[in-house]
């Protein structure tokens, strides 16, 4: 009798070790033990509280870096001849007025004859001047020699002027060399000559573009189904492969109205502040547009959640002796935002930071 009440003893308190062990696996959802916080363990954690929030969500597009057309400067050889030095690289940066390359052009030979003949004949002119008006003061003449004498030195000099413009306007010096210099200050960020090669004035494309990248400009392709997410005046954040930490915002700055039928896509441009020069033309980079979805949830900061037994939980502070691991229904997870369909009300406080610590030291 007495070993009958033993087994069934034995296999009671089993059954009831059992049935408490399945409850404790299935939920931390509330402190089943005394807990209070420390001052040390408080002062460690962040707090944040629920808000009611209009939902945002996210488009990523993929753009290239381009420099602003409004501060490139193209530069075209305007002589003719053979680049005798290149000075610059792709990449350097300069400064107005500095030489580029020099090209030896027999164009230049010929302005600085002209100059020469200008000069003689100012100089000529001048000196039939004075002629014709010694002869008139003497009456060997007559008033109307003087003023032809004059109208020829007023086109000598006509002549001379403009001469001496075009030697201004492309910096000639003497000799034939022609020296082709940067018309603004900027990085080089494209070369198309090359020394010995032989230039023609009426180039078509430019042997040198220069551009200021303080700020840039950023093109996007926008599939078809994101096009309607997507407005002007939309802030966006820009990441590269080549500054993986660093985050670059700009806004949109204009719609391209247009589908390219190669892509299937629209094109947007954004406006970049680029204060470090970190963002160079032509490099690849993913631009994040958020846009709202017009409806409003519970938000709560990315941090303070917390993953476990695949669900996810926040830690409630009410205060140091009562804090709950809540149980919580995500609707969606934006970088640093969270938005809660259900489990926790707005004004409630939760852990941001360190709440993990709370959670094993409650439920462990």
């Amino acid at each position: 009798m007495k070993s009958v009440c033993k087994i069934l003893l034995f296999y009671s308190l089993r059954s009831f070790l059992l049935l408490l062990a399945s409850c404790s696996d299935d939920k931390p959802a509330e402190t089943r033990i005394a807990f209070s916080m420390s001052d040390t363990m408080y002062n460690r954690c962040s707090f944040s509280v629920a808000q009611i929030q209009t939902v945002k969500n996210e488009v990523r597009l993929f753009g290239k870096v381009v420099a602003d057309n409004n501060k490139t400067a193209q530069v075209f050889p305007i002589m003719s001849g053979a680049v005798k030095s290149i000075n610059v690289e792709i990449g350097d940066y300069v400064k107005q007025g500095q030489v580029l390359a020099s090209i030896q052009s027999s164009e230049v030979a010929n302005y600085q004859k002209q100059k020469l003949d200008a000069l003689n004949d100012v100089a000529i002119a001048e000196k039939n001047l004075q002629v014709a008006k010694d002869l008139y003061e003497g009456k060997l003449n007559s008033e109307k020699d003087v003023m032809a004498a004059e109208k020829e030195l007023d086109k000598a000099r006509a002549e001379l002027k403009r001469i001496n413009e075009i030697y201004s306007i492309y910096q000639l010096k003497a000799g034939s060399l022609y020296q082709i210099t940067a018309p603004t200050s900027g990085f080089i960020v494209t070369k198309k000559i090359n020394r010995n090669e032989q230039l023609r004035s009426d180039e078509s494309e430019p042997v040198f573009s220069i551009a200021e990248i303080n700020e840039v400009w950023v093109l996007a392709n926008v599939n078809e189904t994101d096009i309607a997410k997507i407005q002007t005046g939309q802030d966006v954040e820009i990441s590269t492969l080549a500054f993986p930490g660093k985050i670059y915002k700009g806004k949109i700055d204009k719609i391209f109205n247009a589908i390219d039928p190669e892509t299937k896509s629209m094109k947007v441009r954004i406006k970049v502040p680029n204060a470090d020069l970190k963002l160079k033309p032509e490099m690849n980079c993913t631009v994040s547009v958020k846009y709202s979805e017009h409806e409003k949830m519970v938000a709560v900061p990315s941090s303070a959640l917390i993953f476990d037994k695949s669900k996810s939980w926040l830690m409630v502070f009410n205060d140091k002796k009562n804090i709950e691991s809540r149980k919580v229904e995500l609707y969606r997870q934006l970088k640093d935002t969270t938005y809660i369909k259900s489990g926790i009300a707005e004004g409630e406080t939760v852990i941001s930071q360190n709440g993990l610590l709370i959670y094993d030291a409650i439920n462990d």
